[in-house]
């Protein structure tokens, strides 16, 4: 499908038909502490010989020269190239540009969610194989074959679908230690919502997911041991990485936020914790402090409380240990900014995923979750307290 673009909607739903269930995975993810030393082993099973290696200024100096030297040890070039910082379709197109002059045969993306996300989006314009290794663990981006595709501003303007998945993930979990306590803890948000969104999308037949067709079972049951996981070792996995540590915990953390909640919202489906987490970013002030594991985290409380979920007090009081925000206070915002809540609540209300919810999402009922999730948060604050929040958002 080299130069068309790729709809799986369109391609896999045929009309008059019941659609198909879908289940997407990329070939191979691989995590472990100090695993980055051995990239270019991994490689040589894609029988490559030279590589472009995309990463930040930044990452070329703390990653590049350990990456380079894995590589060169198994007979593959790395050509450095430098991201310019926003995933947009002139830096996308700019570095296609430079990389046909160069006859790579994989395209190795390392950083951080943009970067990534511009990273897939070249390897499809290449024809080449995609190569994840992030160094953060604040979302569940790198799994996925899809990219959002931004304005020189910032300002998200298109997802971009592909019909191949990464070649291969590379989690080295000491980079992801390093990365600090936010990163995974931001994470854990983007990843809490997984299960909560798979199980409204495998209840409601009219979802489509963004693999193109109905949730598999498959990925519904790995969207509930995400939380799971999170529930059990989340807490534990904040203070190790707090103290530097990489332990048994934070494996399984960077395990649940990057392979089983990618695994997981790419083939489970989205709903309303992420519609509004994604309408944050139209508010100025949320878009230039939050991350988007902390706007999803928002919007999860939204979504649980208009469902009236029993769990709401569960997700929220993990939450707050984890020092995720949950009420609109811990983001900068206030009740009384009508104007910023009605700009919030139209945002939201464009995105088709919002109506994947099992009751209509109207103007009025979006309000009254927003505003009883905000309530709700409160008196868990008063409960638990926010110190964790607070030592996070110094």
């Amino acid at each position: 499908m080299k130069g068309k673009p790729y709809l799986p909607r369109q391609f896999y739903v045929q009309k008059g038909e019941t659609s198909p269930r879908i289940f997407a995975a990329g070939q191979r993810y691989i995590q472990g502490p100090r695993i980055i030393n051995h990239v270019g082993h991994y490689l040589s099973l894609l029988d490559i010989t030279r590589a472009g290696l995309m990463a930040s200024v930044r990452g070329h100096r703390v990653l590049g020269t350990e990456i380079t030297s894995s590589l060169d040890n198994s007979s593959i070039t790395a050509i450095p190239l430098i991201f310019g910082g926003e995933c947009s379709l002139s830096e996308i197109n700019s570095q296609v540009d430079a990389m046909l002059e160069q006859d790579i045969s994989c395209l190795i993306a390392t950083g951080g969610g943009k970067l990534i996300d511009a990273g897939r989006a070249i390897a499809f314009r290449l024809n080449i194989p995609a190569v994840i290794i992030p160094t953060i663990a604040s979302t569940d981006a790198p799994c996925s074959a899809l990219s959002a595709i931004y304005s020189e501003k910032g300002i998200l303007e298109n997802i971009e679908f592909y019909p191949q998945h990464p070649a291969m993930v590379i989690v080295d979990t000491d980079v992801i230690v390093d990365a600090g306590e936010r990163y995974l803890v931001s994470g854990m948000g983007d990843a809490m919502a997984t299960w909560y969104e798979a199980r409204i999308c495998l209840t409601n037949p009219k979802t489509i997911t963004a693999s193109g067709g109905r949730p598999a079972l498959a990925s519904c049951a790995i969207s509930e041991i995400c939380a799971q996981t999170l529930y059990k070792y989340g807490e534990t996995a904040a203070i190790s990485v707090r103290g530097r540590r990489n332990d048994e915990a934070v494996e399984h953390i960077i395990e649940a936020n990057t392979l089983l909640s990618g695994l997981g919202f790419e083939n489970s489906g989205l709903a309303l914790a992420h519609a509004v987490g994604n309408s944050y970013p139209e508010v100025q002030i949320v878009h230039q402090n939050f991350m988007h594991g902390e706007m999803v985290a928002m919007g999860l409380m939204t979504q649980l409380s208009m469902e009236r979920s029993n769990d709401l007090e569960k997700v929220a009081s993990f939450f707050a240990r984890v020092g995720l925000p949950i009420h609109l206070g811990q983001i900068l915002l206030s009740t009384k900014e009508q104007d910023i809540l009605n700009l919030l609540i139209e945002a939201t209300l464009d995105k088709p995923i919002a109506h994947n919810m099992l009751m209509p999402v109207t103007h009025e009922s979006l309000r009254k979750a927003i505003l009883d999730a905000h309530n709700f948060g409160l008196d868990i604050c008063k409960k638990i307290g926010d110190e964790a929040y607070r030592r996070l958002h110094k």
